[in-house]
């Protein structure tokens, strides 16, 4: 714990939708400008991932002597920042190895850091309290500087401490204290590294957070299918589940240490609440027809979600507390995968009603349903991000799969990445990036995880123990 006072399966829906109807009848300056699209790029067709276009490019500005480093997240870049991440320092050396290479490799993965290699570095740092020798630092071209030391207290806890300098200026722009338990020292430098992103981004970091998704080993016609966990850089997994009944879906609870999933008793599909510090599932219920694509209400009070009923499926929403339903639609169409607006005042969906899988945006009640997706092709497994302004969906169209994202309008429709079989965008908690699962060919194919930020062009893949799909991105942790 940190010590405060010291400083488809998303796509479910669609890879169930013949079943169902049989059965119911960065890089972060111009990450940011993408954002930012004007009204005049939403009117444009959706460029494809590629080389960057030709012509001028914005550089991160070399920071004026008045004035501390921070990303110009005004205008796009292209050029990762230069960042020095020498050992951090301690009687265990390797401790400190450790953890400072977490820093780094978090920082680089971003896209919007690069760390530069130890082997250049003129100075050592030697006293975490006192100035670095900026000179040395400034002939190697670093423009950021994070000095450290780790180390194990009496009671065996890891603490470990920051000081982030600014190169040029010579300035110390933050520094900071974290305790955390002995087992958990990788999470001190994912908390060091979202210490360094947000005093030199002005946005709030994503490396302290976890990724529960569906652990996929054996042959490709009989899949063994279990609930697992990890930190969002692959490391730390934890399996859930033991892969005896088939689980999908998982969804982190917005509050609290749970998740919500899905999993087939038999033939049976059911919806399960699992609290993760203890492991105690507890059944939603039982409900008459199909019941798949659970989600949390950004209050952690409510979970919404598919049940085929009468040859249709309908949109229904619980309340945890008193485990009453209630009907959000009900039409004779598939409306599925919905997912509430991070005020809980809109919901986005996916349906058939029009003769396609489309996207549609409602109100929380049920009123004003209207269709936001009119490009080529099926759109399915509709997300909304953390920061409001849009929504991630999976488009099929001419054979591929692609992963895109829209304005809560329908406009601006931008596509990130495509491939053979990509599905299930999940954000990341502050809404830069995206991980998904794409699909492999071949009869040893299977599905592995990747990471995409809103440039498009900053694809990494997530290391999983095997095959991995269906992720869903966990808040900060606290």
């Amino acid at each position: 714990m940190i010590n405060p006072t010291a400083a488809s399966a998303t796509g479910t829906g669609s890879a169930l939708r013949p079943f169902l109807r049989g059965k119911a009848g960065f890089l972060l300056a111009l990450l940011l400008a993408c954002l930012a699209c004007t009204d005049s790029q939403a009117q444009q067709p959706p460029p494809r991932p590629g080389p960057p276009p030709a012509g001028p490019k914005a550089q991160p500005a070399r920071p004026a002597q008045s004035g501390p480093l921070e990303v110009d997240i005004t205008q796009g870049t292209l050029k990762p920042i230069p960042i020095a991440v020498p050992e951090f320092l301690g009687e265990d050396p390797q401790l400190g190895r450790e953890v400072s290479d977490v820093v780094a490799a978090d920082l680089e993965r971003s896209g919007l850091f690069e760390p530069l290699d130890r082997a250049s570095f003129i100075d050592r740092a030697r006293d975490l309290n006192a100035p670095p020798r900026f000179q040395d630092w400034r002939v190697i071209n670093a423009q950021a500087l994070v000095v450290g030391g780790a180390g194990r207290g009496p009671d065996g806890r890891v603490i470990g401490e920051f000081r982030l300098w600014d190169v040029f200026t010579g300035r110390q722009l933050a520094s900071q204290r974290f305790v955390v338990a002995a087992q958990e020292w990788r999470r001190l430098a994912h908390l060091i590294a979202d210490q360094v992103y947000q005093r030199l981004t002005g946005e709030k970091g994503y490396f302290d957070t976890q990724v529960v998704f569906i652990d996929e080993t054996g042959p490709k016609e009989r899949r063994s299918k279990r609930l697992a966990m990890m930190d969002q850089d692959g490391a730390n997994v934890r399996l859930l589940s033991q892969g005896r009944e088939l689980v999908l879906t998982p969804r982190f609870s917005p509050t609290s240490q749970a998740i919500a999933y899905m999993q087939y008793t038999g033939d049976q599909p059911r919806v399960f609440l699992m609290n993760l510090d203890t492991g105690q599932r507890d059944l939603l219920g039982n409900f008459p027809g199909m019941t798949f694509s659970p989600r949390f209400s950004p209050d952690g009070q409510r979970v919404i979600m598919s049940i085929g009923e009468g040859g249709a499926t309908s949109i229904v929403e619980m309340d945890l507390r008193s485990k009453q339903m209630r009907h959000l639609t009900q039409t004779s169409a598939i409306d599925t995968s919905p997912c509430y607006s991070p005020d809980g005042r809109r919901i986005v969906f996916e349906s058939d009603r029009d003769g396609s899988q489309q996207l549609y945006v409602m109100a929380s009640d049920g009123s004003g349903q209207r269709r936001i997706s009119f490009g080529e092709g099926r759109y399915s497994t509709p997300v909304w991000s953390p920061r409001g302004d849009l929504i991630a969906f999976t488009k099929q169209s001419s054979g591929s799969f692609l992963i895109g994202v829209m304005r809560s309008d329908g406009s601006g429709e931008r596509i990130l990445t495509e491939g053979f079989h990509n599905e299930g965008p999940t954000w990341a908690p502050n809404g830069r990036v995206l991980m998904f699962f794409r699909e492999s060919r071949g009869a040893g194919g299977g599905p592995r995880l990747f990471s995409i930020d809103l440039t498009g062009y900053n694809e990494r893949q997530v290391p999983t123990p095997a095959f991995g799909s269906d992720p869903a991105w966990s808040p900060l942790r606290n």
